[in-house]
């Protein structure tokens, strides 16, 4: 599956401090500028293959939740996870990338669009109040990139 959106930015800084940064998906909140945090479910206390989380996401006056299920969880290396509505509908998936540089490390966020048409052109928009959610996800992107590395670099 080909990515619909890939940024990239280059951290000063460890990778291991990027991945822990990056796979704490309860304070995801503190970079993206939708995702405002969510918790753990179904027994699961942190990144694992098969482990579930559940979201909270803020768009303007809207707001909903998302069930989450890491589907790559390769340290220091590559985090994927799933996005399903609440009724268990997958509508993308978003992947994040590590790879090791002279000066730390360079940071790629994907975002993959999976969801059914039904999905991006009226359950989308409706949710989201976004009509162009990958021109917004551009964006989304280049700000969640940028807060992770003003973070890790201070």
């Amino acid at each position: 599956m080909e990515p619909s959106i890939s940024r990239s930015v280059d951290v000063a800084a460890d990778p291991r401090r990027v991945w822990e940064m990056i796979t704490d998906l309860p304070s995801m909140g503190t970079f993206s500028p939708e995702n405002t945090g969510g918790r753990w479910v179904d027994g699961a206390i942190g990144p694992a293959v098969g482990a579930a989380f559940r979201g909270t996401n803020r768009n303007g006056g809207r707001q909903w939740h998302t069930k989450v299920t890491i589907v790559a969880c390769e340290p220091e290396r590559l985090f994927t996870f799933d996005v399903r509505t609440p009724f268990g509908v997958r509508v993308s998936r978003w992947s994040y990338e590590i790879t090791p540089t002279d000066a730390g490390c360079r940071l790629t966020e994907h975002w993959f669009r999976v969801g059914s048409w039904f999905i991006r052109r009226f359950m989308g928009p409706r949710v989201t109040g976004r009509l162009d959610r990958p021109g917004y996800n551009v964006e989304s992107i280049e700000r969640t990139l940028a807060a992770v590395k003003a973070h890790a670099e201070a």
